[in-house]
């Protein structure tokens, strides 16, 4: 969605401030505890080893779903409309999904290049999606009698991808999930009843390769007992990575609905919906494209991120006609052209350009064009321009020794001097692909530099 892109505490304290009126119900969700360092013996010392596979695989599908998706008015929908618990608490008896839609979110993950999978396990609303023994407010318990964690754990290993655990410390339903804030014998109750669930999630599934916190509220990560917390899930998960919304650092950070590369090298990984909305939600049809999807990918892998993109299944676990096709698109892209994403460098001074972007592995650079720009009628007075058609980067410090198209690997001519590489040899019109990718091969580690154009340019 196009949202604010500030992170949701630093929203909350502006309207606060200054009266904002269209602050979104996920914007809002803000962690209100100000970030302590996470200091577990081990766990900072062996995070690169940890984070190996992350950082490599770049693309996650992540999936908002549980008793909000039978409303299908998104996954705020409890709070924005008032629902009472009593009433919202009936929709359990609606909660009866398929017996294969995880499987049939894991194969499409799969099918559009995406390396892990993130899922609710309980989302604000307070409905656990796994067997608990600590709350009968679960789905196996309920209408559904399933353990919904547990199909989606067997569906994700079926298909070789990774694991996320989704978890919501804030909690709508939970008797003590507000007074804990004002009330310390609440508060003990309820950090006791979250950390025995997470307890669970982190014993009763096998190897877990992500917990995902998410909003903190009302507590700080003092009251949270966050280092107790993360010191019970590493004992249990030796090597699981955590993100940082407990109120703690974690071990990456989470922009949402931007991309926003640290600049502290802190990991980080953004996360975003195929439409505007999380849950599910029937008269949402603002779909990203294709081609949207891939350049923010591109982005985040340019920048060293990943990108965990959302998809909102309906009740009974079917996933939105619109979120397949879009997905399958993106999967034929990445069927030809991932390797220009995954495992990819992060790229100093984050260049840009007005009609590609960049990756980057060892010494080869890949342009990534996403807007064909053809001839130019320049071409008649600028010999920069000929022979055409001619793509040109400024700025490039590393000497370029070979250009070829990625796809297919024909060669490409070039020349390049102290200040823009020109690429030529290229058609007039664009493949019909939506981006196309140029490998360049460098004598070192690729360095774009667009002040040096400025600065060194004869005048």
């Amino acid at each position: 969605m196009q949202r604010e892109t500030i992170s949701r505490r630093k929203l909350i304290v502006s309207a606060m401030a200054v009266g904002l009126t269209a602050a979104s119900p996920r914007a809002l969700e803000a962690a209100t505890s100000e970030v302590t360092p996470m200091k577990t013996a081990g766990v900072v010392e062996n995070r690169d080893r940890r984070m190996r596979w992350w950082h490599e695989a770049k693309f996650g599908m992540f999936i908002h779903w549980g008793l909000y998706s039978v409303i299908g008015r998104e996954e705020w929908i409890m709070e924005m409309e008032g629902i009472p618990v009593r009433q919202y608490e009936l929709l359990a008896n609606q909660f009866l999904p398929a017996p294969d839609a995880a499987r049939q979110w894991a194969r499409l993950a799969r099918k559009a290049g995406q390396k892990y999978m993130v899922m609710t396990t309980k989302h604000h609303e307070g409905f656990c999606l796994f067997d608990s023994k600590l709350t009968d407010y679960c789905a196996p318990k309920s209408a559904c009698k399933r353990d919904l964690v547990r199909e989606f754990v067997d569906a994700a290993r079926a298909e070789g991808l990774r694991i996320g655990f989704y978890y919501s410390l804030m909690d709508w339903h939970h008797p003590d999930g507000a007074r804990c804030a004002t009330d310390e014998s609440a508060r003990k109750r309820f950090v006791a009843y979250t950390h025995g669930v997470l307890r669970e999630l982190m014993t009763n599934y096998g190897k877990i390769d992500i917990l995902w916190y998410d909003v903190d509220w009302p507590l700080s990560a003092e009251q949270w007992e966050s280092k107790a917390m993360n010191e019970m899930v590493f004992s249990l998960q030796p090597e699981i990575v955590v993100n940082n919304r407990n109120g703690l650092d974690g071990d990456f950070q989470t922009p949402e609905q931007k991309i926003e590369s640290t600049t502290n090298n802190v990991a980080w990984e953004s996360c975003m919906t195929l439409n505007e909305s999380w849950g599910y939600s029937k008269g949402d049809q603002a779909w990203k494209s294709p081609e949207a999807v891939l350049r923010n990918l591109l982005e985040c892998a340019k920048g060293g991120g990943n990108y965990l993109l959302n998809i909102g299944p309906e009740a009974d676990g079917s996933i939105p006609l619109q979120s397949v096709s879009i997905l399958e698109s993106v999967g034929q892209w990445m069927q030809q052209n991932g390797d220009v994403i995954y495992g990819a460098d992060k790229l100093a001074n984050a260049p840009w350009h007005p009609y590609a972007t960049y990756t980057a592995k060892g010494n080869t650079l890949y342009m990534c064009v996403f807007a064909w720009p053809g001839h130019t009628p320049a071409e008649q007075s600028l010999s920069f321009y000929r022979p055409p058609v001619v793509f040109a980067i400024g700025g490039l410090r590393t000497r370029v020794e070979s250009i070829r198209l990625f796809k297919t690997k024909q060669v490409l001519p070039f020349t390049q001097d102290d200040i823009a590489l020109r690429i030529g040899g290229l058609p007039a019109a664009a493949p019909n692909e939506p981006i196309v990718v140029l490998e360049l091969l460098c004598a070192g580690k690729p360095t774009i530099d667009h002040e040096y154009v400025r600065t060194a340019r004869v005048r």
